[in-house]
């Protein structure tokens, strides 16, 4: 089949999710979904919206309030042959299901000498800019980066959320699928009906450029896009746009390779800098890159102090005017 031939449809990025999930329940009788109010409600945004009415109680499964006993109880079903998709309401209420992820999840395949492993996919919408109370809109990707064993897995659009879904589902061991609330509802792309891949751990290059890579992912991918064609416009400076998708493992070869280009490197999130992911970046570009480098490495990152209240939600987040000024100064160094 020629690629003129593949039927696609415009999708926002919560219509990509539940396609990839709809695709692979039909395939695969082992996949199940658990969370809070994913069956009957459809989930908090809708994310499972009539999956429990196509495939029933049995694989769309309601929990109660907890989310320590629901990673738990998936652990045990992926270790015992089923594929749980489980649905963490905001990635600021997975504390208490810390322990069963760091402790259990990630180091039972070590733990069994490769006799087992968990296919367990968690799904936690996180991030700054829908004006949601306290706890809701963390951005602490940055915590589970730190443990071999878990993949971290973050779509900014819904051709990427569907590709990098159906992937996370067939991986065999754990994925955490970071959902931005921003990008929920915020565009639409063209993605395929088809069941297609797109292989975790590889970035993408949204845009091409000479003078400096800028790295981000997230909600933060279409904040920076937009900067640097402002930036562009006034300044005439050629800006390679990367959007990372995967914080687990990086794509260190695209990320080295660009910044050998350039020559120079910025790293965009709404994560507080100590402690980001920005910080493994900026070790892969030294270990791999550094004697190319013609400016000290930059970072546009939130603060380090919790989200504030939705008043003060712009002041936290990355704008496009620091976005330009952390790209000038590289430049301009």
């Amino acid at each position: 089949m020629s690629t003129t031939d593949v039927k696609t449809k415009k999708l926002t990025m919560i219509e990509g999710v539940r396609e990839a999930m709809r695709l692979m329940l039909k395939e695969n009788d082992d996949i199940l979904i658990l969370g809070e109010d994913v069956g009957k409600n459809g989930g908090v945004f809708r994310a499972t919206e009539g999956l429990y009415e196509e495939f029933g109680e049995d694989r769309v499964i309601d929990t109660p309030l907890a989310e320590s006993g629901i990673i738990g109880n998936s652990i045990g079903l992926a270790v015992n042959g089923f594929r749980p998709i489980v649905e963490i309401q905001f990635l600021g209420f997975i504390y208490p299901a810390f322990n069963q992820l760091m402790t259990h999840a990630t180091r039972l395949r070590q733990r069994s000498m490769g006799r087992y492993t968990v296919p367990l996919v968690v799904r936690a919408p996180y991030g700054v800019g829908v004006r949601a109370p306290e706890i809701h809109s963390d951005s602490v990707e940055g915590l589970f980066t730190h443990m071999p064993g878990i993949k971290v897995v973050v779509p900014s659009n819904a051709y990427d959320a569907k590709g990098l879904l159906i992937s996370s589902l067939e991986d065999p061991d754990p994925v955490l699928f970071l959902e931005p609330l921003r990008c929920y509802r915020s565009s639409r792309t063209e993605v395929p009906d088809e069941k297609y891949y797109i292989d975790i751990g590889k970035s993408s290059v949204l845009k091409t450029g000479e003078d400096i890579s800028v790295f981000t992912w997230g909600a933060m991918v279409q904040d920076t896009l937009k900067a640097v064609k402002e930036l562009e416009k006034t300044r005439n400076i050629s800006c390679e746009v990367i959007d990372l998708r995967t914080l687990y493992p990086l794509d260190k070869n695209t990320i080295s390779s660009s910044v050998q280009k350039t020559g120079r490197a910025a790293i965009v999130h709404e994560a507080p800098a100590t402690g980001g992911v920005s910080n493994d970046v900026i070790s892969l570009i030294n270990d791999t890159s550094f004697l190319y480098l013609r400016a000290p490495i930059q970072r546009v990152t939130g603060f380090d102090t919790p989200v504030p209240v939705y008043s003060l939600e712009q002041e936290y987040l990355p704008s496009a005017a620091k976005i330009q000024a952390a790209i000038e100064r590289a430049v301009d160094f």
